[in-house]
């Protein structure tokens, strides 16, 4: 496909706006993008449409009477963003084989490779220590075994489980419900910028979309369709998460959860997918196994990737847990764990040790969690 075609779908694309498959169906009909454009141009397209498509016919005259087709494009493509469209051998083969599947996509970096695994990581937006450290444990362990991480660059599980992926050198894509040249959420920029220098970002509205709320549950179907599955971390029991997975499994996509405890109220969501037939997973390696990946991981990547602590403070970090623990909790498992007591400033200055290093996090005055 040449870049004067491209240039001319680019404009069609805007002219008839989004979600109008049937439109640009129809379109396709009559002629080439060139050849709409040009009947366009002449007033004449209306006359080659039914009265079902007369407001669309002028709202594609009226954008075609001050659109220069190629300087737009090339501004487009100046501002590094590349456009693809279905018709095209290098669309995602994955998100092709889904009965909505966008028409185009606009993209900065790289898509995902056809060739790899692909997994989404999901969920809530306000998680916990739990939510936040296994997002990470997931997203290190299958981007080092060469799994792509898909999510919607959101705030908590979505976009923790990306950094991840990219901490490790791995590859994830973020999936927009707005123009790919706009960052949302704003407080994401580090990761939005990390996204486009190591990964990807895409979206099916064009740039200068700006974002709303009706745009990010039809965005929710191209995350799960550009997957092999949908990995859950945490979710309520009612979750705009859940949307995804709705989505994933009208596509045949497998869907992964993570349980939690019956009694936290951002792993109900979780629990019940899988009473509902999601697969439970329990660990990165359980995942990977399911993905038939398992041989291609690290053997014990974590320590591979990480510098962990060794000594007192190796000892305290695996006593340490994603539910927050007390100081005199921490201090009696240590005691029970290597027969010696430690005394209270003690502790304090190597779990300081511990969160200055980035390895715990304190919480709620004298609680403890582990951050990695």
């Amino acid at each position: 496909m040449t870049d004067r075609e491209k240039a001319y779908m680019h404009w069609l694309y805007q002219a008839v706006g989004m979600g109008n498959r049937g439109t640009l169906k129809r379109l396709k009909q009559i002629g080439t993008p060139e050849e709409i454009y040009v009947l366009a141009k002449q007033g004449r397209l209306a006359e080659k449409l039914s009265e079902r498509y007369r407001n669309k016919a002028e709202q594609i005259t009226a954008c075609a009477a001050a659109y220069d087709v190629t300087a737009e494009y090339e501004k487009l493509i100046g501002a590094g963003i590349s456009f693809i469209t279905g018709e095209e051998p290098s669309y995602p083969r994955r998100l092709a084989m889904i009965p909505d599947a966008p028409w185009a996509l606009y993209y900065v970096g790289k898509l995902p490779d056809d060739e790899k695994p692909a997994i989404a990581i999901i969920g809530a937006r306000n998680c916990s220590e739990y939510g936040r450290g296994m997002a990470r444990q997931f997203g290190e362990a299958l981007a080092a075994a060469g799994v792509q991480i898909v999510s919607g660059m959101a705030r908590g599980i979505d976009g923790i489980g990306q950094q991840a992926a990219l901490r490790t050198g791995g590859y994830s894509l973020g999936v927009l419900g707005c123009g790919v040249d706009i960052c949302y959420p704003p407080d994401n920029r580090a990761l939005y910028e990390e996204l486009i220098a190591s990964g990807g970002i895409c979206s099916e509205y064009p740039p200068g979309t700006t974002p709303r709320a009706v745009l990010f549950p039809p965005r929710n179907r191209i995350i799960s369709g550009l997957c092999d599955g949908v990995l859950v971390i945490e979710a309520k029991e009612r979750s705009g998460t859940l949307i995804t997975v709705d989505m994933a499994l009208e596509q045949g996509r497998e869907v992964y959860a993570l349980p939690g405890r019956a009694t936290d109220l951002l792993s109900l969501g979780c629990n019940r997918l899988i009473r509902q037939g999601a697969a439970l997973v329990m660990s990165p390696q359980e995942m990977l196994q399911e993905l038939g990946a398992a041989g291609s991981a690290k053997e014990d990547y974590r320590q591979q990737a990480l510098f962990l602590p060794d000594g007192v403070q190796g000892r305290l970090f695996e006593l340490l847990d994603y539910q927050p623990k007390s100081m005199e909790q921490i201090r009696q498992e240590y005691a029970a764990l290597c027969g010696e007591g430690m005394s209270i400033p003690e502790l304090c200055r190597e779990l300081l040790g511990l969160c200055t290093g980035g390895y715990a996090g304190r919480v709620g005055g004298n609680y403890y969690v582990k951050k990695m």
